[in-house]
């Protein structure tokens, strides 16, 4: 949608309005002074035909030009989104033994590495990407950064290990994000948080308290819920069922402003992480528009210059 960054130049369109106006009241004028020829009928006989309604055209183009170079000056604009030099995303990722799980071919912990590797590679290039690994605690294993080769790396090299920490998952994010240089911009990079989690909390902080503390530092954290209630494990030579905990995952969506998915299969979670890439980080910039209107404009006139020549052989 145009939108005008300087709307008082709109004023600039009065003056061509009431020179159409003018236009228009100066031909019904001579209107009337050519009915006062009583003999009509004479009148048509001795007086060449004349252009007829091509007359006004040309200087119709001409006044569509002048209303177009006017509107040109209050600077129209189209809003565009661009990805910010600061966005920061951090992919939080479950690695405990519930993520052994074959429900999910070939098995959850593999599918989940197989699409995060191929969204790594989908992301757009200005983003920084960080990488924060959960199981019994969280860690940063791979800092914000823009080289991809690094995250891809550290995500083929991801371990599993017992238990599930989502909300100290939660807090390692935040703390990466932290890590993103100024740039000489103040408070945190513009960041979200995309939290990939197949279980229940069972150690560490309350995901609840993490939530709590990314709406504070206003960093949304979307959620995925990866596999399906069928999943099982075996510990211990016990086969243990290890469904997924959708309704924590969703809570803390909900309460960083962030957004939830549901993902039981590796094309649907590469298409979870192909929705997340196109719609973070991103800013409003105007972009302007004005050459547009003056070409507009420049090819209306020539084209009303050209139409009187060869029609009056004058200028409008």
């Amino acid at each position: 949608m145009i939108r005008f960054l300087e709307p008082w130049w709109l004023l600039a369109v009065l003056p061509v309005l009431a020179l159409i106006g003018f236009y228009v009241w100066s031909q019904t004028r001579r209107k009337s002074y050519a009915v006062r020829f009583s003999n009509v009928e004479l009148l048509t006989k001795i007086a060449a035909k004349g252009p007829g309604w091509r007359k006004h055209l040309p200087a119709s183009i001409l006044l569509a030009a002048l209303v177009v170079l006017s509107t040109g000056m209050a600077r129209p604009s189209l809003d565009t989104r661009e990805p910010t030099e600061r966005a920061t995303l951090i992919l939080a990722v479950d690695v405990s033994i519930s993520m052994e799980a074959e429900d999910v071919a070939p098995s959850r912990f593999e599918a989940m590495k197989e699409a995060a590797v191929a969204f790594v590679d989908e992301l757009p290039p200005q983003y920084n990407l960080g990488l924060v690994a959960f199981a019994k605690s969280a860690n940063v294993i791979a800092s914000p950064t823009k080289d991809r080769g690094l995250v891809k790396s550290a995500i083929q090299g991801l371990e599993m290990d017992e238990s599930t920490a989502i909300g100290e998952a939660i807090f390692s994010s935040l703390q990466a994000i932290q890590s993103v240089p100024p740039d000489g911009a103040e408070g945190l990079a513009p960041a979200h948080i995309l939290l990939l989690s197949d279980g229940y909390r069972t150690a560490g902080r309350l995901p609840e308290d993490g939530a709590e503390a990314a709406a504070a530092a206003n960093v949304p954290v979307s959620t995925i819920a990866f596999g399906t209630d069928e999943g099982v494990v075996e510990i211990d030579g016990q086969v243990t069922p290890v469904p997924v905990d959708r309704l924590t995952l969703e809570a803390v969506a909900e309460a960083t402003d962030g957004n939830f998915y549901e993902a039981d299969s590796v094309e649907e979670l590469k298409e979870v992480y192909s929705d997340m890439g196109s719609s973070i980080g991103h800013r409003t910039v105007a972009r302007e528009v004005a050459q547009w209107f003056i070409g507009i404009a420049l090819l209306l006139a020539f084209g009303a210059v050209l139409l009187s020549l060869a029609w009056t052989s004058r200028i409008p």
